[in-house]
């Protein structure tokens, strides 16, 4: 599934943030440097990294994060063995590193998640346990999301930690945590791309900036 050319160019043409591309991931910085904080996020499966760059972007531009979008073997995460230092170490100076990922991308940045200092999930959820792992988890879905439904996420809350985060984004489908067109068997947003982007940026930001 391919990106979306509009939103991509968007984010290519934004001076506040700097585009690299190594074989790796993509690395979205601040242009004006200095993060401290750190995502690494890993795409769902047969997904173009690209198409995440847009939705992603305002973390960069506004609040300073840097961004690792990775590039997962055959565009698989679960056959992509690297560890997270595999692509923390393409953005050195941060500090402190989140892992992420989106449908089964997620369910790799649960296995990822002892070696992060936070883990953010995005219409996903864990299949391994942890609980006992005392890592602040953030878990987004879509209110219309026909995949990663809203009550699959809650039935498997109880493999993450006792204090993880919950937000639910009205409106929002499987889809509509990237720019890469309907998905089948999702479900039909009602969600702009603009306020999507804004609903995702509003509950990661403040998470984010809380790692210590």
């Amino acid at each position: 599934m391919g990106a979306e050319a509009g939103p991509l160019d968007a984010v290519r043409s934004d001076p506040a943030i700097s585009v690299a591309d190594d074989g790796a991931g993509i690395v979205l910085a601040p242009a004006d440097g200095g993060s401290d904080v750190g995502l690494v996020f890993i795409p769902g499966a047969k997904v173009d990294p690209w198409a995440y760059a847009a939705k992603l972007s305002r973390l960069v531009a506004d609040d300073g994060v840097t961004v690792v979008i990775t590039r997962p073997w055959l565009n698989l995460a679960f056959f992509d063995p690297r560890p997270l230092d595999t692509f923390t170490s393409l953005a050195p100076d941060v500090e402190a590193w989140a892992v992420g990922g989106h449908s089964l991308g997620g369910v790799r940045a649960c296995q990822l998640a002892p070696d992060a200092d936070a883990l953010v999930l995005f219409a996903s959820y864990c299949a391994n346990d942890l609980t006992g792992s005392g890592l602040p988890v953030l878990s987004l879905a879509g209110s219309d999301d026909g995949l990663s439904t809203p009550q699959k996420i809650a039935d498997a809350k109880g493999e993450l930690p006792a204090g993880a985060e919950f937000v639910e984004i009205a409106g929002a489908s499987h889809a509509s945590f990237g720019d890469y067109g309907p998905q089948a068997g999702d479900g039909t947003p009602t969600i702009s791309d603009a306020d999507m982007t804004a609903a995702l940026t509003d509950a990661i930001a403040p998470f984010l900036a809380a790692l210590p």
